[in-house]
């Protein structure tokens, strides 16, 4: 997790360790240093600028990252920042010629409430060729999704108009049905393979991508997003408010359906099948012959042949989860999605859905109704930890700190969402999205519900000694101690179920006030429960 100052309700500010969602500059920065050739200049103090470390240590890239800080120091507090952000952003537009400089600043140097406005102005006089332009977020009211969709809009917004109005740009439609993806960004979760994924699909249904943006995209090349058909908006997070930008101004329709899992993925084609046959006709000129595009033969193909994950279902071994408990948080997108396929596509029951994207609570709650027990909108891992002890899953579907309250509760986790590890950037193809991202969900899903019996067979077959591990973390309770007696019993019950046991009798011995656990309190408790 991440740790960074948050304001608490106008109360005073408190540090928090785990942070699902980053401050908004992070959200910026991600945006900037996903196109080519645009570098920005980040206004903070030290500890805020480590972005640099984050993405170059999780993305593995060959390049830099193109994020430069301007460090607010004692001198800056002393004598104004003015003249140093101007000479950065000067120094840079000499040194990299950049399309783009993006200056942002921090939640922290926002306290010092500059004009960075005039700053930019000043800036542009003396920066080439290079455009520059400050961030337009509130650091204060958003978090990292929502300044990465706004800035992410005003870069699209800004070039797109000064196009159109300044350059006499008019949008030239493509012969063929073209699509822009609109999305895909460094840091996100699994991105890269989505795009590539989604790019192998439409190429295949004879759709032509048109720009994938901001993930390697100039921002020169921003106007040409108006020639395209339509647009694709796979993530809730980034790329909605750039696509109603240019629903609004250039009547380029969208599809935000989500393509992940087997069913999603066949909602997503249909939703492009319509869009493309109502572009035809509207594009076609007056006279000519429209044709009508069919996917259905596509997605009943690609759902027999390509995926194994309509096959997956329907084998005894997903017969074996039905009914298997789970829950599942993250992002809002991965979330709603994993939540609809654990129901729909494998018949399992999850017995809460949740997300940290506050901002989106009303979309996720529409799309996981009647799909899960209980719908959770909060950002506060501690209510996530404390929901998932008291649930008890068989497995959870979350983000990096999921993973971490299962290790604590014996619980196999499989992760579906940021925040992640360096492990959820692998280097071979990973999707989520399409026909080969449903095969990558199932045998996730498989695995993770596989766990638990493997660690059982394993210690039946001396595969390892989980007994000695078990009992020395048996409590992280200090009211209450293990006697020899309850650790040889417990050490007698399977392993995949020892921890949940393992609760249950603390819990009986909270309730009656019994502070020493004997084999004789655990026969009790089994005895009052009827069953451990």
């Amino acid at each position: 997790g991440r740790s960074s100052c948050r304001a608490n309700s106008a109360r005073a500010m408190k540090l928090a360790y785990w942070m699902y969602s980053g401050p908004a500059h992070i959200g910026t920065l991600r945006i900037a240093s996903s196109f080519q050739n645009v570098h920005a200049i980040m206004h903070a103090p030290l500890g805020d600028d480590y972005f640099n470390v984050l993405r170059s240590m999780l993305e593995r890239e060959r390049d830099f990252t193109p994020v430069t800080a301007s460090i607010v120091d004692r001198h800056v507090l002393a004598e104004g920042s003015k003249s140093k952000v101007v000479e950065g952003i000067t120094r840079k537009a000499a040194e990299d010629l950049p399309d783009l400089i993006l200056l942002t600043p921090t939640c922290t140097s926002s306290i010092l409430q500059e004009d960075l406005e005039s700053f930019v102005e000043n800036a542009s006089r003396n920066s080439g060729m290079s455009d520059v332009i400050l961030a337009d977020v509130n650091h204060y009211r958003v978090n990292e999704m929502q300044a990465a969709d706004r800035t992410l809009e005003q870069i699209v917004r800004f070039y797109v108009d000064k196009a159109t109005k300044e350059e006499g740009y008019k949008p030239k439609k493509t012969k063929r049905p073209s699509a822009n993806i609109i999305g895909p960004t460094t840091l996100g979760f699994h991105h890269h393979h989505d795009a590539r994924e989604l790019k192998r699909m439409l190429g295949e249904m004879g759709i032509d991508v048109n720009m994938v943006t901001p993930e390697g995209g100039r921002v020169t090349e921003l106007k040409h997003l108006t020639d395209a058909w339509f647009n694709i908006v796979p993530y809730r997070e980034t790329g909605l408010m750039a696509a109603k930008y240019l629903e609004r101004q250039f009547d380029m329709p969208f599809t935000d359906t989500v393509p992940m899992g087997i069913l999603g993925t066949n909602d997503w084609i249909t939703s492009i099948q319509a869009i493309v046959n109502e572009q035809a006709k509207a594009l076609a000129p007056e006279g000519e012959e429209v044709l009508i595009v069919d996917f259905d033969d596509y997605s009943k193909r690609q759902t027999l042949h390509v995926s194994q994950a309509a096959w997956f279902s329907r084998s005894v071994d997903c017969q074996n989860l039905t009914g298997k408990r789970a829950v599942v948080f993250g992002d809002a997108t991965h979330a709603a999605m994993m939540t609809r396929i654990l129901s729909r596509e494998m018949c399992i029951r999850v017995v809460c859905a949740g997300t940290y994207a506050r901002h989106e609570s009303d979309w996720f709650r529409e799309q996981v109704q009647n799909h899960c027990d209980e719908i959770l909108i909060t950002d506060d891992n501690t209510q996530v930890a404390d929901m998932i002890a008291r649930l008890e899953p068989a497995a959870i579907f979350g983000t990096q700190m999921e993973r971490h309250v299962g290790k604590r509760l014996d619980t196999p986790c499989g992760v579906i969402s940021s925040p992640v590890h360096i492990q959820n950037f692998p280097l071979g193809f990973r999707p989520f999205f399409g026909y080969e991202g449903a095969n990558q969900i199932s045998d996730l899903v498989y695995n993770s519900f596989a766990l638990g019996m493997e660690d059982h067979l394993l210690e039946i077959f001396g595969g390892h000694d989980t007994k000695e591990v078990i009992t020395k973390e048996l409590s992280s309770a200090d009211d209450l101690i293990w006697l020899d007696s309850g650790i040889e019993e417990l050490g007698n019950i399977p392993g995949f179920v020892r921890g949940k046991v393992k609760r249950n009798v603390e819990k009986f011995a909270r309730h009656f006030n019994i502070h020493e656990i004997s084999a004789e309190v655990m026969w009790k408790a089994k005895e009052k429960a009827g069953k451990f």
